[in-house]
C-alpha cells in the first residue's frame, strides 16, 4: 500500500494516495508491523505540502526521521531527492526557527504516537473541493504552461513529470473546474488570471 501511495503521488493523483497511505498506516499500527512507517509518514508530509499545511508537513517529516533513527532504516535511494526538496521547501514557507520547532515536535513523538498524529491530520484540507481555490499547485503550473500553449509533452518537460501525468492531472483540473476540454479551459483560465 506504500508504495501504491507513492505511485498515486507521482500520477497526479493525491486523493488516491492519501488513502492508500492511511490504509497503510491503519495496517501498520493494527499489526505492529512499523517497517515503513517513515515512508509513509513522508509520503503524507509531501501531500501536506501540496496543500500548504507546512506545519504538519513539517511535523510529519520530524516523526519520519526520528523513526528511522530508532529503526536504523535507511530511505530508498529513489526517495531521497523528492523528500530533501520537500523538506527544503517546507523550510522556506515556515522559516528556520518554526520549521525546527515543527520538526522537533514531530521528532519528540513515539512510532505509536506518529501514527496517532497522521491519522488526526487525515482530512485537514485547506482547499475547496471544487473551483479554482481547489486546484493544486502542481495543477495551477499545467494550467499555466497550458495558457501558454504548451502541449503535453512540453508542460511534462518542463515540469519534470511524464505527459501521462500532464493529462492526469488536466483530467482532474476538468472535473474540479466542471470543463470538458482543453479550449474551455484557455478560455475559463483567461477570465480567472
Amino acid at each position: 500500500m506504500t508504495v501504491r501511495a507513492y505511485i498515486a503521488m507521482a500520477q497526479g493523483d493525491p486523493e488516491q494516495a492519501e488513502r492508500d497511505a492511511h490504509d497503510a498506516l491503519a495496517l501498520a499500527e493494527k499489526t505492529g508491523g512499523y517497517y515503513r512507517v517513515a515512508d509513509i509518514l513522508e509520503c503524507l508530509a509531501r501531500l501536506a505540502l501540496d496543500d500548504g499545511n507546512h506545519p504538519y508537513a513539517a511535523r510529519l517529516l520530524g516523526a519520519a526521521d526520528a523513526i528511522r533513527q530508532r529503526i536504523g532504516f535507511a530511505r530508498y535511494p529513489m526517495y531521497q531527492l523528492a523528500n530533501d526538496a520537500a523538506a527544503t521547501a517546507v523550510r522556506e514557507a515556515l522559516g528556520q526557527s518554526d520549521f525546527d520547532a515543527a520538526w522537533a515536535e514531530g521528532a519528540a513523538l513515539s512510532t505509536e504516537e506518529a501514527i496517532a498524529y497522521a491519522q488526526r491530520g487525515r482530512g485537514e484540507r485547506k482547499r475547496p473541493t471544487s473551483g479554482w481555490g481547489s486546484l493544486t499547485p502542481m495543477e495551477n503550473d499545467v494550467v499555466r504552461l497550458v495558457r501558454e500553449g504548451l502541449g503535453n509533452k512540453d508542460i511534462g518537460a518542463r515540469l519534470f513529470i511524464s505527459p501521462r501525468t500532464v493529462q492526469t492531472h488536466l483530467t482532474h483540473v476538468y472535473a474540479k473546474l466542471g470543463l470538458t476540454s482543453r479550449v474551455q479551459l484557455v478560455q475559463e483560465a483567461g477570465r480567472y488570471g
